[in-house]
């Protein structure tokens, strides 16, 4: 899959921009503050109806206007989807051929694989951007994962009002908690597990080994094995979960570890290792969304050279691109330059785009 047409209105910088994207490589090149990283997220806007920068819909907005608009065309198969995301102050509106759809309607029209350092959250910020970062992978691998989810959260809400006022029916929802949390656990476990092997044998600049686990790790427990752990957990939390008022366990406050070199990133990583983990992150999920799907998400790939020497970011365009679509960003003129014959080089000028960099 990837985007063919793009239009972008009232998002931060940009006030009207309309693009034509080739299926391979596309290369925006800028200063900075110009709008780079805005087009990649307009691109991820329209995939996910939402930022994958911030939860604020209203600084997403350009100041003046009341909302914002991105509309594409999504191409797979010879066949092309059109899709619209509107976000203002009705709330946000989704759109596939024209059409106001629910969101579990929109989503998985079209799957997009970031690297951007405003991600960096997934390795520094709370355990909340790790598990829904792997939740929205899943998600995309597996639509029945999004079922699941969705259900999870339904059960987590009515159990939580059990708890808090200490209704009768709390036996029933701590039921079907177990039921669906099970079911999510072993799910999220299948997830990880191919992630992981994927980072095992995937990108490793500086010889270093990259790993992924959830805390604690069940090992190769089946769904019956997530429940038995489930139940018993639920069981040794009863007494602080009717003080808290609240559901203390479960796939909604599992840990997940990120390590480099058997090391937790947050604690021991420099700056350069977190980096390079979030790429590798990045291009384990391409790869693993590819061979699961046949086909590939869409590679968003926000200040590649600043990550790799030249030579070497121009060698992972060329292999990301060569299976699908890959916008790239970069501040280096000279560069965008030497890779004028892999694809389409934008210019990206106080929110305007035009094709050549000259």
């Amino acid at each position: 899959m990837w985007v063919r047409e793009l239009e972008l209105n009232d998002l931060r910088n940009v006030r009207s921009a309309g693009l034509e994207l080739g299926p391979g490589l596309n290369v925006f090149v800028g200063c900075n503050a110009q709008g780079k990283t805005t087009l990649l997220e307009g691109v991820g806007l329209l995939a996910r109806g939402r930022s994958f920068r911030t939860e604020d819909t209203r600084s997403l907005i350009r100041k003046g206007a009341v909302a914002l608009r991105a509309r594409g065309t999504a191409a797979a198969d010879g066949r092309g989807t059109s899709l619209e995301v509107e976000l203002g102050e009705a709330g946000r509106l989704l759109r596939v051929d024209g059409r106001t759809v629910p969101p579990r309607e929109y989503h998985g029209r079209l799957e997009v694989v970031v690297y951007s350092t405003d991600r960096l959250r997934v390795i520094h910020g709370a355990m909340r951007d790790r598990r829904l970062y792997l939740d929205r992978g899943a998600a995309a691998l597996w639509p029945t994962y999004r079922q699941v989810h969705r259900e999870f959260e339904r059960v987590l809400v009515q159990r939580n009002a059990a708890l808090e006022a200490r209704r009768r029916d709390l036996s029933a929802w701590t039921e079907r908690f177990v039921e669906v949390g099970s079911r999510l656990r072993f799910r999220r476990a299948a997830y990880v597990a191919r992630l992981g092997a994927a980072l095992e044998h995937g990108y490793r600049p500086r010889g270093e080994s990259y790993g992924i686990v959830m805390v604690p790790e069940h090992g190769a427990l089946g769904e019956a094995g997530h429940r038995d752990a489930l139940v018993r957990e639920l069981e040794d939390s009863r007494t602080r979960e009717q003080a808290a008022s609240r559901t203390l366990v479960g796939p909604h406050r599992d840990a997940v570890a990120l390590t480099v070199d058997g090391e937790e990133v947050s604690l021991h990583a420099s700056s350069g290792q977190a980096r390079s983990l979030l790429l590798a992150l990045a291009l384990a999920t391409l790869s693993l969304y590819r061979e699961e799907r046949g086909d590939s998400a869409v590679a968003l790939l926000d200040d590649l050279d600043s990550e790799l020497d030249e030579e070497r970011a121009a060698l992972l365009c060329d292999e990301v691109a060569e299976r699908g679509q890959a916008l790239v960003t970069t501040a280096h003129r000279g560069w965008a330059e030497s890779m004028a014959d892999r694809g389409r080089i934008f210019r990206v000028t106080a929110g305007t785009f035009s094709l050549g960099v000259s």
